[in-house]
């Protein structure tokens, strides 16, 4: 392990968002996700948390083992550089904690179901009448003016009815299946990132806040059909789904010893990597002499690149595709993932510790500010750890 950071609060902001105030009420993965992108590029993040008993809060603080019993771990991956507090909206006094700290908020970011914050007073017209300049951020399910506008939304519901799982049934011709991932919330939490930072751009150059809904449905379905809209894209009878992407044989190809990536993407790399394969003689075919016949034919193209890798081991390959220019990757199992020697080098994966925590491991913000570098400052927060800077000095949470 490298030498363990302790991870304090007094440690300045250096990110482009230093000081933007952000009230969080999100939870789960979609928001949390997108807080911390905004947390880490320097906004000053308060997780607003509902009080309760054993398991009060952000249910993720309980999904996988912790020793810390409210910091599990998916909790910890999701929200260091925020505080936490706890309010009961219901309560008078929750109701005042929650417009003091609304009327200072440049932001306020939440995933609750509108009929439920409308019954807290914290709709966007109550919020604006408290704010009238703040950016009301909402995730919701799904577009408000649809029939699922009231419904629930949940990454695997949002896989299944956005096409995304069918993806899989057209490659195998097999069943629908979810990709095992929480991909839905997590692009939808980096959809929700950048409409923040566009209202943040809006309300600074105009001086005017605005109600901004991030429907998961609608962006996930956008992501997806990106290239799967495809044959459909004009009139005619074409079909759903980008043909490489989709197709059976695009995989890690097997090696002599293991798997690798192998991406020849232009006239001349294609051409040469056949020849250092001993097959030479496959480019001249008109199935794959051009950009447009490779993308018709591309599964009888991977299935020769299949039998092409077989021939050389993983580092054979490595060394030799490097060499010639030709877009590679070895193949990393999950759990060899930190020892990647280009991670390993730029410090991706970071060995930390906090006295509430230990020592613990999370990743460093991925985007490179040269100007103004996001950083990790605080801790992820023990549920109510920041209710003594409560107004009203409440601290019975």
């Amino acid at each position: 392990m490298a030498e363990a950071i302790w991870t304090i609060g007094d440690v300045a902001a250096t990110g482009p968002l230093a000081g933007v105030r952000v009230l969080d009420m999100s939870s789960v993965v979609m928001g949390p996700l997108a807080t911390m992108m905004l947390a880490d590029m320097g906004a000053n993040v308060i997780k607003v948390e509902n009080k309760g008993g054993t398991h009060a809060g952000d249910m993720m603080r309980y999904a996988g083992s912790s020793p810390t019993g409210d910091l599990g771990p998916i909790f910890m991956a999701l929200n260091r550089n925020k505080k936490s507090v706890t309010i009961d909206g219901r309560e008078e006094l929750g109701k005042a904690q929650l417009e003091t700290l609304l009327r200072e908020a440049d932001v306020f970011f939440h995933n609750v179901r509108m009929a439920g914050m409308a019954r807290l007073g914290l709709d966007y017209e109550s919020v604006k009448a408290i704010n009238p300049n703040i950016i009301y951020i909402h995730c919701c399910g799904y577009g408000a003016d649809g029939p699922y506008g009231k419904r629930q939304a949940y990454d695997d519901l949002v896989q299944a009815a956005s096409g995304w799982a069918d993806l899989y049934a057209k490659r195998s011709d097999g069943p629908p299946s979810y990709t095992p991932s929480l991909v839905a919330d997590k692009t939808v939490g980096l959809f929700a990132t950048i409409a923040t930072l566009a209202a943040v751009v809006h309300r600074q150059r105009t001086g005017e806040g605005q109600f901004v809904s991030v429907p998961m449905f609608e962006c996930f379905t956008f992501f997806n059909m990106v290239e799967n809209l495809y044959g459909q894209t004009f009139p005619g009878d074409g079909k759903f789904g980008y043909t490489r992407s989709i197709n059976p044989r695009r995989r890690p190809y097997p090696t002599k010893d293991g798997f690798i990536a192998i991406v020849p993407y232009v006239d001349r790399q294609w051409a040469r990597f056949f020849e250092i394969g001993g097959r030479p003689g496959v480019f001249e075919d008109p199935r794959f002499s051009t950009y447009e016949e490779r993308t018709k034919h591309t599964g009888d193209l991977y299935a020769i690149i299949e039998e092409v890798a077989a021939t050389k081991t993983t580092d054979e390959w490595v060394e030799l595709l490097e060499k010639e220019d030709i877009p590679a990757m070895r193949f990393n199992p999950i759990e060899k993932v930190p020892d990647d020697p280009h991670l390993k080098a730029t410090g991706f994966f970071m060995d930390m510790a906090a006295p509430h925590i230990g020592p613990y491991r999370t990743l460093r913000h991925p985007i490179a500010f040269t100007g103004s570098p996001a950083n990790q400052r605080l801790a992820p927060q023990s549920i109510g750890a920041q209710n003594c800077e409560l107004p009203s000095a409440a601290n019975d949470g």
